[in-house]
Protein backbone atom coordinates (compact mmCIF):
# COMPACT_ATOMS: atom_id res chain seq x y z
CA UNK A 1 0.00 0.00 0.00
CA UNK A 2 1.14 3.26 -0.94
CA UNK A 3 1.05 6.43 1.69
CA UNK A 4 0.18 9.72 0.81
CA UNK A 5 1.62 12.67 3.20
CA UNK A 6 -1.40 14.70 4.34
CA UNK A 7 0.18 16.41 7.16
CA UNK A 8 3.89 16.99 8.08
CA UNK A 9 5.53 17.81 11.39
CA UNK A 10 5.12 21.92 10.91
CA UNK A 11 1.08 21.85 9.54
CA UNK A 12 0.65 19.19 12.39
CA UNK A 13 2.05 22.13 14.96
CA UNK A 14 0.31 24.57 12.77
CA UNK A 15 -3.07 22.71 13.59
CA UNK A 16 -2.42 22.47 16.98
CA UNK A 17 -1.72 26.14 17.63
CA UNK A 18 -4.95 27.31 15.85
CA UNK A 19 -6.58 24.43 17.76
CA UNK A 20 -5.17 25.79 21.70
CA UNK A 21 -6.25 29.52 20.28
CA UNK A 22 -9.87 28.25 19.26
CA UNK A 23 -9.80 26.73 22.51
CA UNK A 24 -8.76 29.67 24.38
CA UNK A 25 -11.47 31.60 22.54
CA UNK A 26 -14.24 29.52 23.14
CA UNK A 27 -13.17 29.13 27.16
CA UNK A 28 -11.60 32.57 27.73
CA UNK A 29 -13.32 33.48 30.66
CA UNK A 30 -12.31 29.60 32.26
CA UNK A 31 -10.27 29.23 35.33
CA UNK A 32 -9.97 25.54 34.72
CA UNK A 33 -10.37 23.16 31.70
CA UNK A 34 -10.71 19.77 31.20
CA UNK A 35 -8.34 17.89 28.37
CA UNK A 36 -9.77 14.68 27.75
CA UNK A 37 -7.95 12.66 25.51
CA UNK A 38 -8.61 9.39 24.22
CA UNK A 39 -6.14 7.12 25.12
CA UNK A 40 -3.03 6.46 23.12
CA UNK A 41 -2.68 8.98 20.20
CA UNK A 42 -5.86 11.12 21.42
CA UNK A 43 -4.20 11.53 24.69
CA UNK A 44 -0.95 12.71 23.32
CA UNK A 45 -2.99 14.99 20.94
CA UNK A 46 -4.12 16.18 24.27
CA UNK A 47 -0.95 16.71 25.65
CA UNK A 48 0.47 18.86 22.99
CA UNK A 49 -2.84 20.97 22.82
CA UNK A 50 -2.24 21.60 26.50
CA UNK A 51 1.44 22.70 25.90
CA UNK A 52 -0.09 25.26 23.31
CA UNK A 53 -2.59 26.76 25.74
CA UNK A 54 0.28 27.19 28.36
CA UNK A 55 2.09 29.08 26.38
CA UNK A 56 -1.22 31.89 25.13
CA UNK A 57 -2.88 32.00 28.20
CA UNK A 58 -3.33 31.29 32.34
CA UNK A 59 -6.01 28.83 32.20
CA UNK A 60 -5.05 25.76 34.35
CA UNK A 61 -5.03 23.11 31.77
CA UNK A 62 -5.97 19.35 33.64
CA UNK A 63 -5.55 16.89 31.09
CA UNK A 64 -7.90 13.27 31.23
CA UNK A 65 -7.20 10.24 30.11
CA UNK A 66 -9.96 8.66 28.81
CA UNK A 67 -9.01 4.71 28.28
CA UNK A 68 -11.83 3.55 25.69
CA UNK A 69 -11.33 -0.21 23.60
CA UNK A 70 -12.33 0.89 19.99
CA UNK A 71 -13.03 -2.49 18.85
CA UNK A 72 -15.89 -2.53 21.48
CA UNK A 73 -16.38 1.20 22.29
CA UNK A 74 -19.63 -0.10 24.47
CA UNK A 75 -17.45 -1.38 27.09
CA UNK A 76 -16.54 0.13 30.56
CA UNK A 77 -15.14 3.25 29.81
CA UNK A 78 -12.64 4.61 31.91
CA UNK A 79 -10.76 7.86 32.72
CA UNK A 80 -7.27 8.79 34.75
CA UNK A 81 -9.76 11.28 37.03
CA UNK A 82 -12.38 11.36 39.18
CA UNK A 83 -15.66 12.45 37.94
CA UNK A 84 -15.62 14.97 40.64
CA UNK A 85 -12.43 16.92 39.13
CA UNK A 86 -13.94 17.68 36.10
CA UNK A 87 -17.82 17.98 37.04
CA UNK A 88 -19.32 21.56 36.15
CA UNK A 89 -15.68 22.29 34.22
CA UNK A 90 -15.76 22.61 30.62
CA UNK A 91 -14.50 19.69 29.15
CA UNK A 92 -12.83 19.38 25.73
CA UNK A 93 -12.84 15.35 24.53
CA UNK A 94 -9.90 15.01 22.19
CA UNK A 95 -9.24 12.24 19.33
CA UNK A 96 -6.73 12.16 16.61
CA UNK A 97 -9.04 10.99 13.92
CA UNK A 98 -12.45 11.40 13.82
CA UNK A 99 -14.08 8.27 11.25
CA UNK A 100 -16.86 7.32 12.43
CA UNK A 101 -17.68 8.69 14.67
CA UNK A 102 -18.00 5.54 16.62
CA UNK A 103 -15.00 6.26 19.19
CA UNK A 104 -16.35 9.49 19.70
CA UNK A 105 -20.02 9.02 20.62
CA UNK A 106 -19.67 6.30 23.19
CA UNK A 107 -16.80 8.31 24.82
CA UNK A 108 -19.29 11.27 25.11
CA UNK A 109 -21.98 9.00 26.64
CA UNK A 110 -19.49 8.80 29.29
CA UNK A 111 -19.06 12.21 30.21
CA UNK A 112 -22.93 12.95 29.91
CA UNK A 113 -23.29 11.05 33.29
CA UNK A 114 -21.45 14.15 34.68
CA UNK A 115 -22.80 17.96 35.13
CA UNK A 116 -20.24 19.63 32.63
CA UNK A 117 -20.12 23.32 32.22
CA UNK A 118 -19.28 23.37 28.45
CA UNK A 119 -18.46 20.55 25.83
CA UNK A 120 -16.98 20.20 23.08
CA UNK A 121 -14.86 17.90 20.97
CA UNK A 122 -11.47 18.75 18.85
CA UNK A 123 -10.05 16.07 16.14
CA UNK A 124 -6.38 16.91 14.45
CA UNK A 125 -8.29 15.00 11.29
CA UNK A 126 -12.08 14.91 10.25
CA UNK A 127 -12.63 12.20 7.80
CA UNK A 128 -16.64 12.99 7.14
CA UNK A 129 -17.85 9.24 7.23
CA UNK A 130 -19.55 9.65 10.27
CA UNK A 131 -22.23 6.79 11.36
CA UNK A 132 -22.83 8.90 14.46
CA UNK A 133 -24.69 12.51 14.59
CA UNK A 134 -21.50 13.76 16.12
CA UNK A 135 -19.12 16.57 14.91
CA UNK A 136 -15.96 18.11 16.10
CA UNK A 137 -16.02 21.05 16.87
CA UNK A 138 -11.98 22.46 16.11
CA UNK A 139 -10.60 20.56 13.90
CA UNK A 140 -7.09 20.85 11.91
CA UNK A 141 -8.18 18.86 8.95
CA UNK A 142 -11.70 17.91 6.76
CA UNK A 143 -10.37 15.29 4.60
CA UNK A 144 -13.16 13.24 2.43
CA UNK A 145 -11.41 9.77 1.51
CA UNK A 146 -12.82 7.03 0.46
CA UNK A 147 -13.60 3.85 3.16
CA UNK A 148 -11.27 1.60 2.06
CA UNK A 149 -8.80 4.38 2.84
CA UNK A 150 -6.86 4.89 6.52
CA UNK A 151 -5.88 7.70 8.04
CA UNK A 152 -2.74 6.93 10.38
CA UNK A 153 -1.38 9.69 12.81
CA UNK A 154 2.33 9.30 14.59
CA UNK A 155 3.22 11.06 17.09
CA UNK A 156 5.91 8.25 17.75
CA UNK A 157 9.19 9.99 16.69
CA UNK A 158 10.53 13.31 17.23
CA UNK A 159 8.10 15.06 14.33
CA UNK A 160 4.94 14.10 14.16
CA UNK A 161 3.25 12.87 10.22
CA UNK A 162 -0.22 12.15 9.63
CA UNK A 163 -0.55 10.10 6.16
CA UNK A 164 -2.96 8.26 4.07
CA UNK A 165 -3.02 5.01 3.49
Amino acid sequence: MSQSIILNNQQINHKIKRIAYQIYENNINEKELILAGIKTNGYVFAQKIKEALNTICNIDVILCEVIINKKKPQDKIETSLDSNVYKNKSLVLVDDVLNSGTTLIYAVKHFLDVPLKQFKTAVLVNRNHKKYPIKADFKGLSLSTSLQEHIIVDFSKKSAIAYLE
